[in-house]
């Protein structure tokens, strides 16, 4: 019998290995990509995801957020540093942010690598947990060869304890009803909220997946702080 012959997946494209190189000294990453279909109505044959994870997008932009004290700081700076690289590789940028219309990147996000919603609303990756965001996409009207999706279950499978439930103060995260923002939006308003608006959400803190990637009290506060505002 003859020996099966696997067809190997064609090579990436190597333009992502140059808009990786572009986006590194920023503190971002491309985060996979997808081919879009008709039903998704962009006019675009590719779209890759641009996002962070870690504090390195941090340690880039804590000297604007320093500088920039008008609201959504992050936003501005994104939009400014993706325009640039939109425009180097003849691509055009969305966001999550600036809407209407407002682009479903979740949605995006679960077609471009592997993440999956996870008890707390937040989308969780086998490698950075909850401490990345997308920011960006970069829509191509070629087709590019993406590399292989990877496909890794969701670790909250294999999570029984599921800290993540347990451990906020006020118990805004419930496996049933979902996510009490007023509760929690209470809760960090008021003195006993100062530690989680400080050193971010206690329940995302209590995840044990991509510990390595948690974010620095800084950045965390940042966050926390546009969180309250915006409520």
């Amino acid at each position: 019998m003859g020996t099966a012959v696997v067809a190997e997946a064609p090579a990436a494209d190597p333009r992502l290995a140059a808009l990786a190189h572009a986006l590194a000294p920023k503190g971002l990453i491309a985060r996979g990509g997808f081919h879009p279909t008709a039903e998704d109505g962009l006019d675009a044959a590719t779209v890759v995801m641009i996002g962070n994870a870690g504090p390195a997008l941090w340690r880039v932009f804590e000297g604007v957020a320093a500088r920039d004290t008008d609201p959504h700081p992050m936003d501005r700076w994104t939009r400014a540093v993706m325009e640039d690289v939109a425009a180097l590789f003849g691509a055009r940028a969305l966001y999550p942010f600036g809407g209407p219309p407002y682009h479903p990147f979740q949605r995006w996000a679960m077609r471009a690598e592997a993440v999956h919603p996870s008890p707390l609303g937040l989308l969780i990756h086998p490698d950075y947990g909850l401490w990345h965001a997308y920011r960006a996409a970069l829509l191509f009207r070629e087709r590019l060869a993406l590399p292989p999706r990877d496909r890794r279950p969701s670790p909250c499978e294999s999570c029984v304890a599921r800290p993540c439930l347990s451990t906020c103060p006020v118990g805004a995260f419930d496996a049933e009803t979902g996510y009490d923002v007023p509760a929690c939006t209470a809760h960090i308003r008021s003195p006993a909220g100062t530690d989680c608006l400080d050193r971010g959400c206690r329940a995302r803190h209590a995840c044990p997946v991509g510990s390595t990637f948690t974010y620095d009290d800084a950045q965390s506060a940042f966050h926390m702080g546009a969180f309250e505002r915006a409520r």
